[in-house]
């Protein structure tokens, strides 16, 4: 099969490894990929919202099937113009990228299907939304409605932080993103990454995983798009996953076919587990950035079958997937002022060696300078990933490889797996 691979992260790195040890693979294009994405396939300069460049590239390179990492091309109607094209795309169309593109279509969209989530309100202008906040109690959650690379959410812990916060996002803190606001109950609990693949009728379980949202150790400082993360997750136990997908995976993918949009690609429910509650933080119309990492070196089988059966109607006709027994982690190596203002350009020596055979780092921000010197060339630049036969044996793997890794502009969280161990 000749693939096109869309995106240039950490979670389309892994995408890239795994989909090159397939045996169904013929040719392999990445666009526009990174540093560390030339191992495993050809790249070209095409960006992943480039939509008629990529239907192009697609058509040029006879692809067989074409996979969507990013939410910014499907939220640019990128499965759309390739259905069009009649070429195969893991990935919804933007109707259904919805799911993920607009947080208060989601939370009706909830109210709909009858799918447990947090109470909410959305809101357009700051007094009505800040009026609402008394229907609450600290801490608030506020949300961008729009798509904002997972920073758009504020955990304020007063009603002077929740104001700010609503003046902030509808002032146009966070662009177009921030045009609506959603304001939510605040759920107590553990947070898990659940991952499910659809294909317009059927529905598959693909994985779990746990995150580290926050920027610093100890879950201390602002939200990001991801530090870290591990698999198995341990809070994820077979009645929990049970009533995940009973009450809100099943629901979701049906509900939004029964809406004219049929589902093909990966649905990501961020969960909040309460004891045996399970409730919906919110969906992503794509793999986690960096739970894809982990699931990736877990994965035992070839993923190609699961990418074209999604994209094609045909996962009825395979068996779940099975994972490797051992743990992985993810541990994500960050460039000195991100969230708010990573530095780019600094220097990063020895990303390229070998660490051994359980050990892979993934590029997620990089670009090569014209000497050939490896830099930093967004927030998130390297992860580093581990497999060990328990969580503990994959941490210290993991460590053990930063510490070879010479960026002294760089930063990471030191306890990426507590929560487990």
């Amino acid at each position: 099969m000749n693939i096109l691979l869309v995106g240039s992260g950490g979670r389309e790195h892994a995408l890239a490894w795994k989909i090159a040890q397939s045996p169904r693979l013929t040719r392999l294009v990445c666009a526009p990929g990174n540093p560390g994405m030339a191992a495993q396939g050809e790249l070209r300069a095409v960006k992943a919202t480039d939509v008629a460049g990529l239907v192009a590239l697609a058509r040029e390179i006879a692809a067989d099937l074409v996979v969507i990492g990013p939410e910014s091309a499907v939220e640019a109607g990128l499965a759309d113009a390739l259905a069009q094209a009649g070429i195969a795309c893991f990935g919804p169309s933007k109707a259904a990228g919805q799911l993920e593109s607009s947080k208060a279509f989601t939370k009706a969209f909830c109210d709909r299907h009858d799918m447990p989530t947090a109470a909410y309100g959305a809101f357009e202008a700051p007094e009505p939304a800040k009026a609402f906040l008394a229907r609450f109690s600290a801490p608030y959650v506020i949300k961008a409605d729009g798509l904002a690379a997972g920073k758009g959410v504020v955990i304020a812990e007063s009603r002077a932080q929740a104001e700010l916060a609503i003046d902030d996002m509808l002032g146009g803190g966070f662009g177009g993103a921030g045009a609506r606001v959603v304001i939510e109950e605040f759920m107590a609990g553990e947070e898990a990454s659940l991952f499910a693949l659809g294909d317009g009728r059927t529905a598959m379980l693909f994985g779990a995983a746990q995150d580290h949202k926050r920027a610093f150790d100890g879950d201390q400082g602002p939200n990001t798009g991801g530090m870290g993360t591990y698999s198995p997750a341990p809070v994820m136990t077979p009645s929990r996953l049970e009533a995940a997908r009973a009450r809100l995976i099943e629901p979701a993918l049906a509900g939004i076919a029964a809406e004219g949009a049929p589902y093909h690609g990966v649905l990501y429910a961020g969960l909040m587990i309460d004891g045996e509650a399970v409730r919906l933080v919110e969906f992503n119309a794509r793999f986690g950035d960096p739970e894809c990492q982990v699931l990736m070196l877990r994965l035992a089988d070839d993923i190609v079958p699961y990418l074209y059966a999604a994209a094609t109607g045909g996962l009825a006709g395979l068996a779940e997937p099975t994972w490797k027994p051992q743990s992985a982690i993810c541990v994500v190596l960050a460039a000195r002022g991100y969230p708010e203002a990573p530095v780019s350009g600094t220097v990063i020596r020895g990303a390229e060696q070998d660490f051994g055979d359980q050990v892979v780092v993934f590029h997620a921000g990089t670009a090569l300078r014209e000497d050939g010197a490896l830099v930093a060339a967004g927030g998130r630049v390297l992860n580093v990933c581990a497999l060990g036969a328990d969580l503990a044996e994959a941490r210290e793997r993991a460590y053990a490889a930063i510490a070879r890794i010479d960026w002294p502009e760089g930063f990471h969280r030191t306890d990426i797996g507590w929560r487990a161990l």
